[in-house]
């Protein structure tokens, strides 16, 4: 696991993790936050088979924060999408985790992993348990991201999902 002086490093040199909001606030002893950038309510059911391809994404609609940037969320399930990019170098792999304080508000993310050279603007599953809901205010740090080393680099991450949200 990448220790916090790993991270801010490497992050400082563009490697890891780009378009933060504030670093010293954002590196944490054995991750980094990943702050709330856009919310997603989905719109028809998707589809997931073995191959990939009958695969479907379901379309999502994007919510509207109020004047504040508050996203006034009931219970159910959202795509979240985060601010930063993370940028994977092919020796490093990470996986999320919901912040504690999300948890003990009724909500939590899903997340999978994301594959050494993955690079992109990522996006995860919030489920809202709590039957009043949640408000998430637009930049609220949600997801902590763990990096992970991994031996012998091979040639990296080439799914559908490769520079995701970002310009080609």
């Amino acid at each position: 696991m990448l220790s916090s002086r790993e991270i801010r490093e490497l992050a400082m040199r563009g490697e890891l993790i780009e378009g933060y909001i504030d670093l010293d606030v954002q590196v944490q002893p054995c991750g980094f936050d990943l702050s709330l950038g856009s919310v997603e309510a989905f719109l028809e059911p998707g589809s997931v088979d073995f191959t990939n391809l009958e695969r479907r994404l379901p379309p999502t609609f994007a919510l509207e924060p109020d004047p504040e940037g508050w996203f006034n969320l009931s219970m159910g399930s959202y795509l979240v999408v985060y601010n930063e990019v993370v940028k994977l170098p092919l020796n490093i792999a990470a996986m999320a985790r919901p912040r504690s304080t999300l948890l003990r508000c009724g909500a939590t993310l899903e997340t999978a992993l994301w594959d050494p050279g993955y690079r992109g603007r990522s996006s995860s599953l919030l489920v809202v348990y709590n039957p009043k809901g949640i408000r998430l205010k637009r930049g609220a740090r949600i997801a902590q991201l763990i990096f992970f080393r991994v031996e012998g680099a091979g040639e990296g991450y080439r799914g559908i999902y490769q520079m995701e949200r970002l310009e080609r």
